[in-house]
């Protein structure tokens, strides 16, 4: 099969002839069809963060496709998944099912996880090997194309605004309107929050408009003056991996405001001011990703037509350019390799 594969951290990405990978118990074979690309998958590929991806790595946990194949273990009985059906292979791609945290329905921040395109090969290839219990069907009104970006941007935003729980008559804020935000913006209006769509290009700001934000903020101009005439944040969805965006978040926040996080910057750290904090009940969330339930919810809303994803379709062969345009800030929203 063809694929794209991380040969040595900040390498650039080759493509492969490689063999057709073999499902094991309990897992199935995938042809795919499509894969997003999310800017984690660039992370992977550079090395950025402390923990390391395996290496060669097929990056990709956006993928959907066909199952081909099931491993040894479901070819007896009622298997959880059968030969034909669609489904999506999201960013955790396999949880025990037996720690505390799963038990509790927090899957992902099992003590035991395997990560598609991180720790096991992804789905920037023709075929991938996932585990039978954790991928998700597709609904059959949502195409393969939709559904990528669904699979991680979407649950993404989606898991960070349902911990964070925006009210009816808060007001909620996206910092970011690229693959993550342009759909966690739509979130927060079925949230029914009044939203504020702040981003740096005044492209992305039209898009938010589009996509009916209440208010867009231009974050080069002066945002906190124009976040304070609004009357303050309530709840902070930041999308963009910058230490910078989330500190002026958490300023713009009202009290009892929450500032979520689900950027991953390369320098690990970032300093807030604990007064401010304190004396306002100022909380900080970091969420990640979601679990099967909430990659369902995404479908859900999308087939029956509560949101739009925003898309542009790309050849694998071009993996490499592709990086190079969402690092420029040049992407609309998510591209998506098709196979």
């Amino acid at each position: 099969m063809k694929a794209a594969v991380v040969p040595a951290l900040g390498a650039p990405l080759v493509i492969r002839d490689v063999p057709i990978p073999e499902p094991g118990p309990g897992q199935v074979l995938v042809r795919i069809e499509t894969c997003g690309l999310c800017h984690t998958d660039i992370h992977a590929a550079r090395g950025d963060w402390p923990v390391k991806p395996k290496i060669p790595l097929i990056p990709g946990h956006e993928g959907v496709g066909v199952i081909e194949a099931l491993g040894p273990s479901l070819t007896a009985g009622r298997p959880l998944v059968a030969i034909g059906q669609r489904v999506a292979l999201p960013w955790l791609g396999y949880a025990c099912g037996h720690c505390r945290y799963c038990v509790a329905g927090w899957e992902t921040y099992c003590t035991t996880p395997a990560y598609m395109g991180y720790t096991m090969d992804g789905s920037y290839a023709e075929h991938a090997v996932a585990w039978a219990s954790h991928v998700v069907p597709v609904p059959d009104a949502i195409t393969s194309m939709d559904a990528s970006p669904l699979t991680c941007a979407g649950v993404t935003a989606y898991k960070g605004l349902k911990v964070a729980n925006p009210r009816p008559g808060e007001t909620a804020m996206v910092v970011g309107i690229g693959g993550l935000g342009h759909l966690g913006l739509q979130y927060a209006r079925l949230f029914g929050a009044r939203t504020v769509a702040v981003d740096m290009y005044d492209e992305k700001l039209e898009l938010a408009a589009e996509l009916g934000a209440d208010h867009v903020v231009n974050a080069r101009g002066d945002q906190q003056a124009e976040l304070a005439a609004l009357g303050g944040i309530d709840v902070a969805l930041v999308t963009v991996p910058s230490p910078q965006a989330m500190r002026a978040a958490h300023a713009a926040l009202n009290p009892n405001g929450r500032l979520v996080i689900v950027g991953l910057p390369s320098d690990n750290h970032l300093d807030l001011p604990i007064f401010e904090t304190v004396l306002s009940g100022k909380s900080v969330i970091g969420s990640l990703v979601g679990t099967r339930n909430d990659v369902a919810d995404c479908f859900e809303f999308h087939a029956r037509g509560l949101t739009k994803v925003i898309t542009e379709s790309r050849r694998i062969e071009d993996v490499n350019e592709c990086f190079d345009e969402v690092l420029a800030g040049k992407v609309p929203a998510r591209l998506v390799f098709e196979f």
